[in-house]
């Protein structure tokens, strides 16, 4: 189905969202016929914070919202569906689109694939009811289907359209871009020479990926690393929980700006607990590229000013190789908390691969690690 068909049959004329390569389509038509305006599409932090905004619209407007993510974002909206939108609360209407990863009898990463299998029934256990969009749907089929929810929604309930792979297509293409020079596996090289055989507790998407390849094309074990394929913005928890538990050990955080968006009270928290041995890197290319390149607000937010107003001790701001060695060899010899912003170009060779090892094999290697 065309993606402005979906998204005329919805009726809607507000969008906020989180963005999902199983829903590329949907983002890509949102950024060519709105751009980023805050009356008519907002990609937001994450994925409840979507949800507050979308009741926030139809206090002010009374009018129905639409919210996108993928279906990894479920858990993000629990809270506020049940204790704000629901209709024995504040009965507030909302459409929720949904990317559905890691689909029951399809091929999909570890990290999709209980997600995969909980979608829909999360949705029933949140009185959400749901149609599953494929490429078979027709106009008239989502039509009639929109006809059902109406009702719904004039209640003060919510729906839901879970979006199976391919199901929309847009054929106009959006370039994203900026203007910084450093490619980020570049990035990603330099650190890993420069951290040794220290610890290394990396972010979901490409980030992670590159790190794998670097240690196999290195000939390097991978035990030093933690791969956080999933749990989008939990990096630095990870890390700062391994850091105040093995005091003796360097570990060094690779985050990324939309994950570390995600969840930015995580950085006050390390902040305030700040741990000597931990290095936050937050590699900030202001963009969701791993699912395509959708921009963050992070483009304009000079992360390490943040981290310096929280409380991190030491935080600066790179935007050349030089520069970031130099802060690499700061923060090894510090004996504080480091936080370190590169600023990032957008983008990543066609051919990178995906780490190899079993999400349970990465974490045992690691714990054999950590406890030797």
């Amino acid at each position: 189905m065309k993606v402005q068909d979906f998204v005329d049959a919805l009726g809607a004329d507000f969008f906020t969202g989180v963005p999902d390569s199983q829903l590329k389509a949907l983002c890509n038509y949102l950024m060519n016929t709105y751009g980023i305006d805050a009356k008519r599409h907002v990609i937001a932090a994450n994925e409840g914070n979507c949800a507050a905004l979308a009741a926030g619209y139809h206090m002010a407007t009374g009018k129905v919202p639409v919210v996108y993510m993928q279906n990894s974002g479920e858990g993000n909206i629990i809270n506020p569906v049940a204790s704000l939108l629901n209709d024995n609360v504040y009965a507030i209407p909302t459409i929720f689109v949904i990317g559905w990863r890691g689909e029951p009898g399809i091929h999909d990463e570890p990290q999709h694939v209980y997600q995969g299998m909980v979608t829909v029934k999360l949705l029933d256990d949140m009185d959400i009811q749901s149609y599953v969009l494929d490429k078979e749907t027709s106009l008239d089929d989502l039509k009639a289907k929109m006809e059902e929810f109406k009702g719904l929604l004039a209640k003060g309930k919510q729906v839901a359209f879970v979006v199976r792979k391919g199901a929309l297509s847009y054929d106009e293409k959006v370039e994203y871009k900026n203007d910084n020079a450093m490619v980020r596996e570049e990035i990603v090289r330099h650190i890993v020479a420069a951290t040794g055989e220290d610890v290394i507790v990396s972010t979901t998407g490409k980030a992670s990926r590159e790190l794998f390849e670097i240690r196999e094309a290195n000939g390097q074990s991978h035990k030093y690393d933690f791969l956080t394929v999933g749990s989008m913005g939990h990096a630095s928890s990870i890390a700062l929980g391994v850091a105040v538990n093995k005091p003796d050990r360097k570990v060094w955080c690779i985050d990324g700006d939309g994950a570390a968006l995600m969840h930015l009270g995580a950085m006050a928290v390390v902040a305030n607990i700040a741990p000597k041995n931990m290095v936050h890197i937050v590699i900030n290319n202001g963009a969701h590229e791993t699912v395509g390149g959708m921009p963050t607000v992070a483009s304009g937010l000079n992360v390490a000013k943040l981290a310096e107003t929280i409380g991190y001790p030491k935080a600066v701001r790179v935007d050349t190789f030089e520069a970031l060695d130099k802060a690499l060899k700061d923060a090894a010899e510090a004996k504080e908390l480091s936080l370190i912003e590169v600023l990032c170009s957008i983008g990543a060779r066609d051919d990178l691969g995906r780490p190899t090892t079993t999400a349970l094999e990465n974490k045992e290697n690691f714990m054999k690690f950590l406890a030797e």
